[in-house]
């Protein structure tokens, strides 16, 4: 209540007991607990690895993904955020993970699983919002090519303003917004110090007018800085991005 904050988005994996549903009395408290202040739940998220080579991780995170878009439904929230690239510390990246297979084979059995929760979450009202993550999905181009492969309208892009590793990367936010169903907007266009900070004004414009109508929640990174303050930082983008919204009107 104090920033007047409208949303919130309640990231799966730091509820209590996760990868597990939470309790049927743990949600009604945050439900509660939520509505007194007037704040919308916009979403949740999981970490799930669709690189991988191995089938059977593929299918844990089919079988949590389908779980938190139960978990979402009841929370009354319309999101659950999926990644695309492998999640775990070795191999670290989508090549390491995916093997020999090619970027096409990857992306192919990455669909198949994204479309299987996507069906999910049409029977639950929940859309599945596949997030670029600076791995996989580095570029516009190639978030846009997964989508079309999934090709499922309960599918769509979480664009994280801050993991598109290209020149302009303005560039492949304006390329996303129409397939965005959710955000993360970040203090820098590349998560590290060492890359331009965001510049609220032109991505606000950006935002706008692509047609984005919904939430554009923040999440600001440590990036190495010993005095990061986590609830003092995303004031700060906050405050950045209100006005950079009331300039629009």
């Amino acid at each position: 209540m104090k920033h007047d904050i409208e949303a919130v988005d309640l990231t799966g994996y730091f509820f209590p007991g996760y990868p597990n549903a939470p309790t049927s009395d743990y949600i009604a408290r945050i439900k509660h607990y939520t509505h007194d202040r007037g704040i919308t739940i916009s979403g949740t998220g999981v970490k799930n690895d669709f690189a991988t080579a191995d089938k059977a991780v593929r299918a844990e995170g089919v079988a949590l993904t389908k779980r938190w878009i139960e978990v979402a439904a009841r929370l009354g929230a319309p999101v659950v955020r999926v990644f695309a690239g492998p999640q775990q510390k070795n191999p670290k990246d989508w090549q390491g993970a995916a093997g020999s297979a090619s970027r096409d084979e990857v992306e192919k059995w990455m669909a198949e699983a994204l479309r299987d929760c996507a069906e999910h979450g049409e029977k639950h009202g929940v859309i599945v919002a596949v997030q670029n993550h600076g791995d996989f999905l580095s570029t516009g181009p190639e978030h846009v090519s997964l989508l079309k492969r999934v090709d499922h309208a309960w599918c769509g892009a979480l664009v994280d303003t801050g993991k598109y590793f290209t020149e302009d990367p303005y560039a492949d936010i304006a390329m996303m917004v129409p397939h965005a169903v959710n955000w993360q907007i970040k203090e820098t266009l590349g998560s590290s110090l060492k890359t331009p900070p965001t510049d609220f004004k032109k991505l606000a414009k950006i935002i706008h007018d692509g047609g984005y109508r919904g939430f554009v929640p923040i999440e600001t990174l440590a990036m190495g800085r010993k005095d990061y303050d986590p609830a003092a930082e995303v004031v700060k983008v906050l405050a950045a991005m209100r006005a950079a919204i009331a300039e629009l009107k």
